[in-house]
């Protein structure tokens, strides 16, 4: 019996990364999974990884921050599978690092409605039926980014900062539902989001140092933040509930920084 065994879940940015990472686990611990992703080809592969190892799955190709294909994919789960008792709220883009003076409105608009819009959008339309069957586990992806300065640009960091606060407002909105609502703030992880910074790194010899800011003195790999979002997800956090959870190597607990000048 896995961990999630019986249970259905949806994951969004599952084409790569820590999306990946997650539904392959949560179809490894018995979840019935609905991988979404807006790059086609992308969910299309995790899903084959998944049932190549036996696991359930169906994947959506849908746009996060569009109100309807958030709607669609989850009465999809509902009726694929019966129902939902898992949202991780995954999906999210960096936006780069544009220097403040050189950001535009349409700049934080995309980076807002991916990374905070289409967490509530999941939100809104997953707790209605997780709340009529009185139990559920919501989760989201925030970052360390959202809890101090310097470890993201500015847009980026607003938005993590929103997926924090919708967290928190969202568990005591649901006050006495039996849904639960986390975030996982993950460190500086090595994904497809992430690949400029390392393939710098790599092309400067340096490689060795990314990371080096945490005592830890490391970076992430996708598995690793998979593995809270299994906790999170599971009846072995049935008490957690509201809380931004920090997976990043120890970075958060100084987010010390270089000097710039």
């Amino acid at each position: 019996m896995g961990r999630l065994s019986g249970k259905r879940a949806i994951v969004t940015g599952a084409g790569s990364g820590i999306g990946r990472a997650s539904a392959r686990l949560f179809a490894h611990e018995g979840a019935q999974v609905v991988a979404v992703d807006r790059a086609e080809d992308a969910v299309d592969e995790t899903a084959a990884l998944i049932r190549k190892e036996g696991g359930t799955v169906s994947s959506v190709a849908a746009d996060v921050s569009d109100e309807t294909a958030v709607k669609a994919f989850v009465e999809h789960c509902i009726a694929e599978y019966g129902g939902l008792d898992v949202l991780y709220a995954n999906a999210g883009i960096s936006g780069g690092l544009v220097p403040l003076q050189e950001q535009t409105v349409g700049y934080w608009q995309e980076i807002l409605a991916i990374n905070l819009i289409g967490p509530f959008l999941a939100i809104k339309y997953a707790s209605p039926h997780m709340i009529r069957q009185g139990h559920g586990s919501i989760i989201c992806t925030a970052s360390v980014a959202g809890l101090r300065a310097n470890a993201g640009g500015t847009p980026y960091s607003a938005s993590k900062a929103g997926v924090v606060s919708l967290v928190q407002t969202t568990a005591n909105e649901f006050y006495g539902t039996g849904v639960r609502v986390n975030a996982i703030c993950p460190g500086l992880i090595e994904t497809g989001m992430t690949k400029p910074i390392f393939d710098g790194a790599r092309a400067r010899g340096s490689e060795d140092r990314i990371g080096q800011l945490n005592p830890l003195k490391r970076y992430g790999l996708p598995p690793e933040i998979a593995q809270a979002a299994l906790f999170l997800a599971s009846d072995d956090a049935s008490y957690v509930n509201g809380q931004a959870i920090a997976v990043d190597g120890g970075l958060s607990s100084t987010h010390p920084f270089a000097g710039r000048r």
